[in-house]
């Protein structure tokens, strides 16, 4: 499994790519306007510390709307995936896209058939929100594996990209039930690293070494 940043914090984005482990991005305009800083100029400050995938979404509803804007940011850096929202619209635009060469992450995937559509449209990705499908008593997991059987079934390409993670048993979870990437927040990532047996046997390592020195 892949995983991706989900941030705008360009703090976050430089301490966690230094770790080695981290593959792209994934922002929203929305994350973008906590930091008081553009959309584009970000997406630039991004692009230039990550060398794998940069989600930047669209916010037109028309797929006219998403198109010119999805060029407009596809025009930034050459590692710019276009987000665009699981709807006919923005069906539409991915096809476009596809044909263009332009990457896309569907997002806003609650369904397996919503992701079998958007594969068949040329998305690149598609994201599943697990989060917030657990949110309403349904199990975002067991859409995971939905997808990926779908998916290895037919050979398709298409990569899931597990989003809405909410803590590292979703990112456990998700690997072993077949999603190519998790998109986590710096917070869950953090929690990922630390494990209680690993901190006492620092403290152990320590002791011992000290004791050594005596």
């Amino acid at each position: 499994m892949k995983f991706f940043l989900d941030t705008a914090n360009i703090d976050e984005i430089r301490t966690a790519y230094a770790l080695g482990v981290i593959d792209g991005v994934t922002t929203n305009p929305s994350l973008v306007a906590k930091e008081n800083v553009s959309f584009h100029d970000r997406l630039k400050e991004i692009t230039a510390i990550v060398s794998g995938s940069v989600s930047a979404e669209v916010i037109s509803l028309d797929a006219e709307g998403m198109l010119r804007e999805g060029r407009e940011l596809a025009a930034i850096a050459p590692n710019i995936t276009i987000k665009v929202p699981m709807t006919a619209e923005g069906l539409k635009a991915v096809s476009a896209f596809s044909k263009e060469g332009i990457r896309t992450n569907v997002t806003l995937v609650f369904s397996a058939n919503q992701a079998l559509l958007a594969a068949r449209a040329g998305a690149t990705y598609v994201s599943p929100f697990l989060g917030r499908l657990d949110d309403i008593g349904h199990n975002g997991l067991d859409l995971i594996s939905d997808i990926a059987e779908i998916f290895a079934l037919h050979d398709i390409e298409t990569e899931i990209i597990a989003a809405s993670i909410r803590h590292p048993v979703h990112v456990t979870e998700a690997a072993k039930r077949g999603a190519h990437i998790a998109t986590v927040p710096y917070k869950v990532l953090m929690q990922m690293i630390k494990h209680p047996l690993t901190d006492i046997g620092i403290e152990r390592f320590l002791a011992d070494w000290e004791k050594a020195k005596e």
